[in-house]
């Protein structure tokens, strides 16, 4: 029987094989994440050592995990019931709260950047063991709120120990978030649940990911622009704008120009399609967003210091952000396919060895390294499109 409050149900219509479709509340809600991108990007920018590194990536996990379990959980959430609605309101909430912090969440703001994310996944998981209560679903969240809630705790506790050993202490929740899944969500005398039992519409869960990688791009032209504003436009100047700009078009093509030809399952109600949307959906698009968010810092530094050797930090993100993809990419096709997508492997190698001779030698400016880098994201672009053409006329 159907939860209602109000004239609709809280759960979606699962009897048709369809994909649900993506609420207009649910595109909502992504616009925080345009904030907390934008937000993480600069961290970097102003942190570009090692333990900056860290730092912004321990935050871009705790960031991105939010976003990805309140995607899986609107898989099954009515976009229409007003319960839901305000449910995700409040998320959105949260969500703000972390991004605010983001620029101190070693510092001061560290405790509004922890209770922020532990409101936001407790609540949600809450919600979701309430929603489905007398189903195995139910059974399901309940597992995963304990998990929220260990995390939680550690969480907590990286706020109040000494400042040295805050990253080690959110390290390790990350570390329990993320193997969440990975452990089926086992609780000590109530057994696990594994991933097959998560009946989903992975087709959805494709929809929001690919909206959230474009969010991810866009942010990257907003700091394109910003930069431009601040900055007297030379040629130099000029030309990083447009290889920054094709970089991201790059990024752009070929994420959405590859045709998935043979996939592990294409039916919606297949057992496997909650493992399958795990490694592609979970785990493969944080690695390709981090990739997009370290090319939209690239790009600031490339256009505001086009000429001259370029510096460790800058080499690494000009380079890192399309490996960054790459990899991501690597690993959403072999969840999807089970296939290895070699093109990309062979471009990973380009990259790294121009990474090499940068770091080596005086011979390349950032603006040639960056030119250098989109070439070799174009050579992968024109690559797919040649494989394209002649599947489709075979």
């Amino acid at each position: 029987m159907q939860l209602r409050f109000g004239h609709e149900p809280v759960l979606r219509d699962r009897q048709s094989s369809e994909a649900s479709e993506v609420g207009a509340i649910e595109l909502f809600f992504d616009l925080v994440y345009v904030f907390a991108i934008i937000q993480l990007s600069h961290f970097l920018l102003d942190s570009l050592d090692p333990a900056g590194i860290a730092q912004t990536a321990v935050l871009f996990l705790a960031v991105w995990w939010g976003w990805n379990y309140t995607a899986w959980a609107m898989n099954w959430l009515n976009p229409q019931n007003t319960t839901v609605r305000v449910l995700t309101a409040f998320l959105m909430l949260a969500g703000l709260g972390m991004a605010v912090s983001l620029p101190a969440a070693f510092q001061d703001e560290a405790l509004l950047f922890a209770g922020s994310y532990i409101c936001l996944q407790v609540v949600r998981t809450a919600f979701m063991v309430w929603a489905l209560r007398g189903r195995q679903l139910g059974a399901n969240f309940a597992h995963l709120l304990a998990w929220n809630v260990l995390a939680g705790i550690v969480w907590v506790a990286g706020v109040f120990v000494p400042g040295e050993y805050q990253l080690w202490v959110w390290l390790l929740a990350v570390v329990i978030d993320y193997a969440a899944p990975i452990a089926n969500f086992a609780v000590p005398g109530f057994g696990s649940v594994p991933i097959t039992s998560w009946p989903l519409h992975r087709e959805h869960l494709a929809e929001r990911n690919r909206l959230v990688f474009i969010i991810a791009l866009g942010e990257s032209i907003l700091i394109m622009g910003f930069t431009l504003d601040e900055v007297e436009l030379t040629t130099p100047v000029v030309l990083a704008t447009i290889i920054g700009f094709l970089g991201l078009l790059l990024l752009w093509w070929n994420y959405f120009g590859f045709r998935f030809e043979e996939e592990r399952s294409t039916n919606p109600e297949a057992a496997e399609q909650a493992d399958i949307a795990r490694s592609a959906f979970a785990y493969a698009h944080a690695v390709m967003i981090a990739g997009a968010i370290v090319l939209a810092v690239s790009i600031e530094q490339v256009t505001a210091h086009p000429m001259g050797h370029p510096e460790p930090a800058v080499v690494g993100c000009v380079v890192g952000g399309p490996l960054l993809y790459l990899l991501g990419n690597l690993l959403y096709i072999h969840a999807r396919t089970l296939a290895i997508a070699w093109s990309r492997l062979v471009v990973a190698g380009f990259l790294l060895v121009l990474a090499a001779v940068a770091s080596a030698t005086h011979l390349l400016t950032p603006l040639a390294l960056a030119a250098l880098t989109t070439l070799c994201m174009l050579g992968l672009a024109v690559f797919a499109n040649r494989v394209r053409s002649q599947t489709a006329g075979a």
